[in-house]
């Protein structure tokens, strides 16, 4: 049995609620790709029942083997990650691969928020629940469309750029929601339109689709980033412009290029001074 089913069992009913945020962890800490994601959407709908509650107080002492996943993929230098044409099933299943361990760290991500930060709102543990149960649905997604051509998850190489910031900012809730769904995650949100049209021009009608279930469902989840970092910068009596400009410099988060998808991260909750931020960015003055 492993190390979910001990905690949060299929069908089982506690006599006692769960801690939300210490299955949460176990969930993080699985290392077989199935298991996480099944577990990961039990616990949402345990805590929507009742049958688990998050506790903002409870004292949960950090393991030393986050996060738990497969032996594979192999993870490599995202330079060494070749590209090949959307025009073979190959190359499609080398794309969906490599979206599918996004979401896979997608899941991580969303159960270490739900774990780590101690003192929050219990609309933030529910949030990020949310997030996660989705992350694993998407994944459950790629991975099927996986098989239908041949391949699954681990059958190419990949890179860990999502969890190295999710480590970085494991001490400060603020910096994590400034960095991971307002920064690493807001990108899908531009990548997202160009991966689907190559995907329909390509005739995969079944992988495009994915895509539009996925981006839909990141809008809301960058949109509960930017919710929580308002929250903690009203908290703090932050300016929440230059506190995330200080905040990708200190942490050193990628530099943001376009093309950007404005409408969907005007819908994800970014406002007018943000986008046109991005927008001259993207488009710096002639010398």
């Amino acid at each position: 049995m492993s190390s979910i089913a001990s905690v949060a069992s299929v069908g089982s009913v506690p006599s006692a609620p769960l801690c939300a945020r210490t299955v949460a962890l176990v969930a993080l800490r699985e290392s077989d790709p199935p298991v996480k994601a099944r577990a990961t959407r039990l616990l949402r709908e345990q805590v929507a029942s009742g049958a688990a509650v998050c506790l903002p107080d409870a004292a949960i002492a950090e393991p030393n083997d986050l996060p738990g996943r497969p032996a594979r993929p192999e993870l490599v230098e995202p330079r060494r990650l070749g590209r090949r044409s959307m025009q073979s099933p190959e190359g499609r299943a080398v794309l969906l691969h490599a979206l599918a361990h996004i979401e896979f760290n997608a899941i991580n991500l969303a159960l270490d928020a739900v774990w780590r930060f101690s003192g929050m709102p219990h609309a933030f543990y529910v949030d990020w629940l949310k997030v996660a149960a989705e992350e694993a649905h998407h994944f459950s997604l790629l991975v099927a469309r996986l098989a239908e051509l041949g391949h699954a998850y681990g059958d190419f190489p990949a890179h860990d750029g999502l969890w190295d910031m999710c480590d970085r900012t494991r001490d400060d809730v603020l910096a994590r929601m400034a960095l991971v769904p307002r920064t690493l995650e807001a990108r899908g949100l531009d990548a997202s339109p160009p991966i689907r049209a190559r995907l329909q021009q390509a005739g995969d009608h079944a992988s495009a689709e994915i895509l539009d279930v996925i981006l839909h469902d990141e809008i809301g989840h960058v949109l509960i980033g930017n919710r929580w970092f308002r929250h903690l910068c009203d908290e703090r009596g932050l300016d929440p412009h230059p506190t995330y400009v200080a905040l990708a410099d200190r942490y050193h988060a990628p530099k943001l290029r376009g093309p950007f998808n404005f409408a969907a991260r005007r819908d994800a909750g970014f406002d007018e001074t943000e986008l046109a931020a991005l927008a001259a960015s993207d488009n710096p003055p002639a010398d």
